[in-house]
C-alpha cells in the first residue's frame, strides 16, 4: 500500500512539474508577441530603406537559424535607422548589433561581440526600425545582427557591404 501511494504521488509530482516547465516555456514566447508595440507599416520602412545606401538579407538557412531562431527578410542600414521589411521568429529580449565580420552562428558572433556595437532593442517581429545612435560609422562595420541577449542565442544576420 505504501509502494503505490509513492508512486502515484511520484508520478504526479512528474506529471505537474512536467506542466508546469511547458507552461513557462510557452509564456517565454508568447509574451513577447503579447506585449509587442505595433510594427512598423511598410511605408515607414520604405522610406527608410529609400535612403538608406546599404541594404542585406536576412536567410533562414543560416548555420545558426533553426525553427525557433529565423529572420528573413531586406535589412537597410541608413545614417539615422537600421529597418527590416520582413519577419523575425518572435522571442524576448532582441538586441541589434553591428558586427565587423559577417557571422551566421552564435560561436562567431562570440568571437566578435566585443568589437560589435549594440544599436538596440528589436521589440517587433513583423518589420522594425531600430534608430542608430548619432555619429556611427556605417563603415567600420559590415553586418546586422540579430541577437537574444537572455538567452545569448543568435537569430539572424545580414552582411550590408
Amino acid at each position: 500500500m505504501y509502494n503505490g501511494t509513492m508512486k502515484k504521488a511520484l508520478l504526479l509530482l512528474a506529471t505537474h512539474t512536467m506542466v508546469a516547465l511547458m507552461g513557462f516555456a510557452g509564456g517565454v514566447y508568447v509574451l513577447p508577441i503579447l506585449i509587442a508595440p505595433p510594427a512598423p507599416v511598410a511605408s515607414e520602412v520604405g522610406a527608410l530603406a529609400a535612403q538608406a545606401p546599404f541594404s542585406g538579407q536576412f536567410r533562414r538557412d543560416l548555420a545558426g537559424s533553426d525553427a525557433l531562431h529565423w529572420g528573413e527578410g531586406t535589412v537597410s542600414v541608413g545614417p539615422a535607422a537600421v529597418a527590416l521589411m520582413g519577419r523575425l521568429a518572435p522571442g524576448p529580449d532582441y538586441k541589434l548589433y553591428l558586427a565587423p565580420a559577417f557571422v551566421q552562428d552564435e560561436a562567431q558572433f562570440l568571437r566578435v561581440k566585443a568589437q560589435a556595437l549594440r544599436v538596440g532593442d528589436v521589440k517587433t517581429f513583423d518589420n522594425f526600425i531600430v534608430t542608430l545612435p548619432p555619429g556611427v560609422d556605417l563603415t567600420a562595420y559590415n553586418t546586422v545582427v540579430v541577437w537574444c541577449e537572455t538567452f545569448s542565442e543568435f537569430i539572424s544576420a545580414a552582411q550590408y557591404r
